[in-house]
């Protein structure tokens, strides 16, 4: 079906002033935009003693991140209780560590086992406040990517660290499930995301070079991994799963780089086209994603696309939670913003007293996670460090 476009409308807008450079320069939100931010409060988390955190994940009142320690020594991840406004240090195994991700009772993350030496993925329970060292698949390091639930997904090295393999962690069981490749044992896979019972993520194929992949969904409780094929060209990507609609990058037959969409109980593939190239994201019905300059979303019930913001400046979406998506427009400078995928409308975030923002997540009651700079005591430069910061919606006057 042929796509029909629309532009999103500005509910904080015009959108940066026209004094800020080129087209697709951005530098500071207009008076006008910065005043109708306002039904967001911004938050300082403060930090573990050093001078800069950031936070990467919300979840239910837990904000997670990381954060230098005393005297700049150390990164360490952390978690913040928003209601107690209380960070605790998670700790690491070993030298530094960083928390992506946050469900539940349950912070996952990265931690350095040695200054120089190899990652191991961590789960920590808020509960009984225990790090945990989810191991490997026989290598020295994994990168945690995802979780759901009680499982976390991501990637390991194997034995001799010659090979990596898309993995499934349960946290219940304490079980690390190699998920293989579609090339078999000596093959290459990553894993990108989990819903449910099912990972998605790239892998490599039998008798071809270890850089040409499909995108893959595989089943937790059938243990089968499905080979989600192309849009017609030799190679393709899993990066984000919402229900059974997988989302990712395909090569067309003409050989041109596009989005897609694909469904795991009818086996419909939609071309989601060149303006959802990159970082493809999916709640729901709607897709988001973007063509390195502007970011877009498309419905997949009604096959309408929109441009999210103004198209000014670099527009990116990190994340999509129900019909909220966050992320930061930039180009040069970087400033936070939630959008609406149900009537468009677009928000700037406020700043901590610093000019450059980001956010990277939203929980269900669409408190968003990020960083933002302090005031600058230097007048040749807009910011001072950058501290972890939640943005809370306000009820409307």
């Amino acid at each position: 079906m042929r796509m029909r476009s629309r532009a999103w409308t500005l509910a904080a807008a015009s959108l940066l002033a026209a004094a800020a450079g080129p087209a697709y320069g951005a530098g500071t939100p207009s008076a006008e935009s910065a005043a109708q931010s306002a039904q967001y409060t911004v938050q300082d988390l403060g930090t573990l003693g050093g001078t800069r955190s950031k936070a990467t994940a919300v979840d239910g009142n837990t904000a997670v991140g990381s954060s230098l320690t005393r005297g700049d020594a150390a990164e360490h991840a952390f978690a913040y209780d928003l209601h107690r406004h209380t960070m605790i240090d998670l700790g690491t195994l070993g030298r530094a560590s960083r928390a992506t991700d946050v469900e539940g009772d349950y912070v996952v993350g990265e931690s350095d086992l040695s200054a120089a030496g190899p990652t191991h993925g961590f789960a920590y329970s808020l509960r009984t406040r225990r790090l945990l060292d989810i191991g490997t698949l026989g290598g020295s390091s994994t990168h945690v990517t995802g979780l759901n639930g009680d499982t976390v997904v991501g990637t390991s090295s194997l034995s001799g660290d010659a090979v990596t393999h898309a993995f499934a962690y349960s946290l219940r069981t304490r079980t690390m499930t190699d998920l293989g490749s579609l090339a078999g044992p000596s093959g290459q896979s990553s894993a990108a995301a989990v819903s449910g019972s099912v990972v998605v993520g790239s892998s490599s194929l039998p008798d071809l070079p270890a850089t040409t992949t499909h995108g893959f969904a595989y089943n937790l409780r059938t243990r089968t991994m499905t080979d989600l094929g192309t849009l017609g060209g030799s190679s393709s990507t899993a990066n984000d799963i919402s229900g059974s609609t997988v989302v990712g990058q395909s090569r067309t037959a003409a050989n041109t780089l596009t989005g897609y969409a694909y469904d795991l109980r009818t086996g419909t593939r939609t071309d989601l086209g060149s303006h959802l190239l990159t970082r493809q994201l999916i709640s729901g019905s709607t897709v988001v994603g973007g063509d390195g300059m502007l970011a877009s979303s498309f419905d997949l019930t009604t096959h309408t696309s929109a441009v999210i913001g103004s198209g000014r400046g670099v527009t990116e979406v990190r994340q999509i939670t129900g019909n909220l998506m966050v992320g930061d427009n930039f180009a040069p400078n970087s400033f936070a913003f939630v959008a609406r995928a149900d009537d468009g409308e677009f928000t700037y975030l406020p700043s901590l007293g610093g000019l450059n923002s980001h956010a990277a997540q939203a929980n269900r009651n669409g408190v968003v996670a990020g960083s933002a700079a302090l005031p600058s005591g230097d007048p040749g430069t807009a910011n001072g460090p950058f501290h972890a910061a939640v943005w809370v919606p306000q009820p409307a006057a």
